[in-house]
């Protein structure tokens, strides 16, 4: 199992006005975390500073603290039903920051206190003032008054803009390679470095799945994770890319039949394709997609883009959504295509007020309904669940606006990540942009935001999904190579060394 951190990007900002201090010292505060247990990879979620007040701690070129403000926050984290997480600065540093013996001796020797008051390991964290880069480590206790250092791999804030910061040794800056030459040349070396070791899922891999991960494999993506319950069939050859005939004849998997082409088209020295026969719906479909850094929706049911909301912000994970809407006049002739892509992640306006799913839908999808003929045929033809008229051109079109928005929320050319929804017409060739944010009442701008696995659970049995493997005598999720017991067995040894 691997770690990682995420905070939003407000979090962030608060936490860096504290610690980046106009003398040019060191400073020292407290925050909360909640865990968000993905199928591979731990992520602290990271909240709710908790800033000294007077006499709680002292500056003197280094930073230390008083027991009483290190029991108040770990009090308010246990109240919480959260971690503590003890942070300080770097002035002037940039990137991943290394750690003096002063440091290591801080966050150890409180290590216990902090476990023992809140039942969860002590997340350190250090912030380098000269580019506001993050490091992280978690404090495992191993035998009895011993704790050791358990490094991330990564930190990411998700603001406007995907902040990622990575640790050199277990995430290293790939190699330069001359099939990526031109990709290097548009946008530099620093940045294809941030953008080949994000992990990346694709979620639903029909005609804009399958096209977005082929382009991802040759943007030199290092990581791609693909989760699709379904087999081809015989009316996906003229949409979904690389897929053939023997496909459909075979029923094989989606995600299988994308797996191979894409280990030939990527780029990246160190290509890992994840290729998954699962739903995002269910436990370990969910777990797998909150693995990844940043996930694209290539769903068009309710229920999937509600689970998908739920990890753009209750786990910080940003989803890169879309759809293709194809309007006929009464003689059944093309009227006019529509085809759209926004970014759900904080401060952004989610899925549910974008109108992408109605909740109602949801309730309807997990019980069956949307997949009841009785039921389909009592709905209007214009209905979302019966229509599904497209074209490849569409299809490339839309995955083409997903990826853009890609590029925005991570390189941000010209200093802009936030280029809002967009919606492209095909009759006028007219593009429109949504400025709006959430409703005032909004779940997932506001309780649910960054509460990681104390959030409301998106995942069930989904029975589509299963009847899909069955038919093709696929394993289960519980036959899936998984890590997803790993975070039990992780508190479980805590518990027992404690």
């Amino acid at each position: 199992m691997t770690f990682s951190v995420a905070l939003s990007g407000p979090t962030h900002q608060a936490l860096r006005d504290h610690l980046d201090r106009a003398d040019g010292q060191e400073d020292i505060c407290f925050a909360l975390w909640r865990p968000s247990q993905g199928r591979d990879r731990l992520t602290a979620i990271v909240s709710e500073p908790v800033l000294p007040g007077e006499g709680d701690r002292n500056v003197h070129r280094n930073a230390s603290f008083e027991a009483p403000y290190l029991i108040r926050a770990a009090e308010a984290a246990a109240a919480a039903g959260a971690g503590l997480v003890l942070l300080h600065s770097h002035p002037s540093g940039s990137g991943w920051q290394g750690m003096s013996n002063d440091d290591v001796n801080a966050e150890r020797g409180n290590a216990a206190r902090v476990k023992a008051i809140t039942g969860k390991p002590l997340l350190g964290m250090t912030i380098g003032t000269g580019d506001g880069g993050w490091s992280a480590r978690f404090w495992e206790k191993t035998a009895p008054r011993t704790f050791e250092r358990r490094d991330c791999e990564s930190v990411r804030v998700v603001g406007s803009k995907l902040q990622l910061n990575f640790n050199p040794v277990l995430r290293p800056e790939p190699p330069l390679r001359e099939e990526l030459r031109r990709t290097i040349s548009a946008w530099g070396q620093e940045a294809q470095a941030d953008f080949a070791r994000l992990r990346i899922g694709v979620v639903g891999l029909g005609s804009v799945g399958s096209i977005v991960a082929e382009a991802l494999a040759r943007m030199g993506v290092e990581h791609v994770r693909l989760l699709d319950f379904d087999g081809v069939e015989t009316l996906n050859l003229d949409r979904v890319l690389n897929t053939q005939r023997r496909h459909a004849q075979a029923g094989t998997a989606k995600v299988i039949a994308a797996a191979e082409p894409l280990t030939e088209s990527a780029t990246a020295a160190h290509f890992r394709v994840d290729p998954l026969e699962l739903s995002i719906v269910e436990p370990e479909g969910f777990r797998a997609a909150i693995d990844c850094d940043v996930l694209f929706s290539c769903v068009d049911r309710p229920w999937p883009r509600y689970a998908l909301n739920v990890a753009a912000y209750a786990h910080l994970v940003p989803v890169i959504d879309g759809g293709i809407v194809v309007s006929k006049t009464r003689t059944g002739k093309m009227r006019g295509a529509d085809w759209r892509a926004h970014v759900a992640a904080p401060g952004r306006r989610c899925l549910e007020c974008l109108g992408q799913y109605k909740p109602g839908a949801v309730q309807l999808e997990r019980e069956g309904r949307l997949d009841d003929p009785s039921y389909i045929r009592q709905l209007a033809d214009n209905d979302p669940v019966k229509r599904n008229e497209n074209v490849f051109a569409f299809s490339v079109g839309c995955a083409s606006l997903e990826l853009s928005q890609l590029i925005s929320l991570v390189i941000a050319p010209g200093g802009i990540a936030d280029v809002g929804p967009q919606l492209y017409h095909l009759s006028t060739g007219s593009l429109d942009r949504d400025g709006a944010s959430c409703e005032s009442d909004c779940l997932y701008a506001g309780p649910l935001l960054g509460s990681g696995d104390q959030a409301i659970d998106p995942t069930g049995v989904h029975d589509v999904a299963e009847q899909a493997r069955k038919r093709r005598g696929s394993a289960g999720p519980a036959l899936q190579p998984t890590a997803a017991g790993k975070w039990q067995q992780f508190w479980s040894r805590l518990r027992r060394r404690a």
